[in-house]
């Protein structure tokens, strides 16, 4: 049997693949082969948390989980929690109510809280719930009571952002009906009435009959001349 296996799993959504001894500590292959060095050792039993991350959804001390355990599985560490380089709501909030401070616990707290407040589905948990589900992982520094104020902010701006985008998605069809109403009617242009063709036919008879009656006019004109002529021409010979 090898000493030595390869293992694939999903990293923060990227796919890592490396070959380890099967009983390595999965905390030592994130630092070591994956370089995920967010993730922290601290007692290295599974008392503290500090090594705490996400495998396929659930909260597991990383100190405990053999690398093979993780093969295929998806994994998130505190570097994941982070979007494209932004922190997250809870982080901020870590942040601004002071909850990080040595460091040393606030990853494992973070991935922790963020796993506790997946499971509350929008909802605000209470302060001794939170206390609750952050009971495995230790803090030395702050007293808990800034990290419970902390996820406790952090869950209402999440709900507060749910409700935005529930309403945004409820405007729109409304907002786009309303635009529709408002847009003036396309009007049809309709194709002119097509102009009466002239008539050349009645034309031309026209022209022809003018031409004729002219010419008979002309030809009687001529003809009452050449009379009056005949007629004064015999007078002057009878005298």
């Amino acid at each position: 049997m090898s000493d030595r296996i390869t293992v694939t799993f999903r990293l923060n959504g990227s796919p890592r693949r490396v070959t380890v001894p099967p009983m390595k500590r999965l905390l030592d292959v994130l630092r070591e082969e994956c370089d995920a060095t967010g993730t922290k050792e601290g007692c290295g039993e599974g008392e503290c948390g500090a090594c705490t991350v996400l495998l396929d959804g659930r909260a597991v001390n990383s100190c405990l989980v053999p690398a093979a355990h993780a093969d295929g599985a998806a994994i998130v560490t505190v570097e994941g929690l982070a979007a494209r380089g932004r922190l997250s709501v809870l982080q901020e909030a870590f942040v601004e109510h002071g909850a990080a401070q040595c460091g040393m616990c606030t990853p494992g707290m973070l991935v922790t809280a963020a796993a506790l407040l997946d499971g509350a589905r929008g909802r605000v948990p209470s302060a001794d719930e939170i206390r609750e589900g952050l009971a495995g992982t230790l803090c030395r520094c702050t007293g808990y009571q800034k990290i419970v104020d902390a996820v406790r902010d952090a869950a209402r701006a999440t709900r507060r952002a749910a409700a935005r985008r529930a309403a945004t998605r409820r405007a729109a069809p409304k907002a786009a009906a309303k635009g529709a109403a408002k847009r003036p009617a396309r009007r049809v242009k309709r194709n002119p009435a097509p102009k009466a063709q002239p008539d050349y036919r009645r034309t031309a008879t026209k022209i022809r009959s003018g031409t004729k009656t002219r010419a008979a006019t002309k030809f009687r004109r001529a003809a009452r001349t050449r009379a009056a002529a005949k007629k004064q021409a015999s007078g002057k010979a009878r005298r």
